[in-house]
């Protein structure tokens, strides 16, 4: 994770703040929607500049708390909406023209999905990168929107508490609790580059050991 001095953050956590001086709390909801459509905008920067606005007394911590919660859970649904549009169907078909897809991966995914959907939404929520991500399978499976909803509204809201409190409590200082969310970042980033790895590593040998089983044509 990059610091603010000098860098492209520095600018996004100056828009960020003077939109909410502009607007107020909801200025920050709409920071956090759209950081949940690109997850690489970092929640980890935006949401202590909500608790740090309500501490000098722009608004306040419940309005922060609120429009930024607000804003994940806009944000979610729209991902949502995006895996609903794309569908079981499309998903198929995309495996079968992938090099390394099968539909049997999709098929397996999605069983996995109805089996645990709830426990990845609500934990999905508080991981770097995932928390935007896990609403397109959620999507796709046509999780009950209520589910959803609820799942979404209680991960966020923890997630966001600890940022945006830190921003109200540590004010300049919450570089601190930034640092131990950016190492959670880079362990999740690894963990998934490494299963990446894995499940190329594999198919790939799959792939050889049935060309050699049918042999020549």
């Amino acid at each position: 994770m990059q610091t603010l001095d000098g860098s492209w953050l520095t600018a996004l956590v100056d828009g960020v703040v003077g939109l909410m001086n502009l607007i107020g709390a909801p200025g920050a909801g709409i920071a956090i929607a759209l950081e949940n459509l690109f997850p690489p905008l970092p929640s980890e920067a935006i949401l202590p500049m909500a608790g740090l606005a309500a501490a000098r007394g722009s608004f306040t911590l419940v309005e922060a708390l609120a429009w930024t919660t607000a804003g994940s859970v806009v944000g979610a649904f729209a991902l949502y909406a995006l895996g609903a549009w794309l569908g079981l169907d499309r998903l198929r078909r995309i495996a079968r023209r992938a090099p390394l897809l099968q539909v049997d991966d999709v098929d397996r995914t999605v069983a996995w999905f109805g089996r645990h959907g709830g426990k990845a939404v609500f934990f999905g929520r508080m991981l770097p990168i995932f928390r935007s991500l896990i609403s397109i399978p959620a999507g796709v499976v046509r999780m009950p929107l209520w589910r959803f909803g609820l799942l979404t509204l209680a991960g966020s809201l923890i997630w966001n508490s600890v940022f945006v409190l830190s921003g109200y409590f540590l004010g300049a200082q919450w570089h601190i609790v930034e640092e131990y969310a950016g190492i959670l970042q880079y362990v999740v980033i690894g963990v998934a580059g490494a299963a990446l790895v894995w499940f190329t590593v594999a198919r790939v040998r799959q792939l050889r050991g049935r060309a050699v089983d049918q042999g020549p044509a």
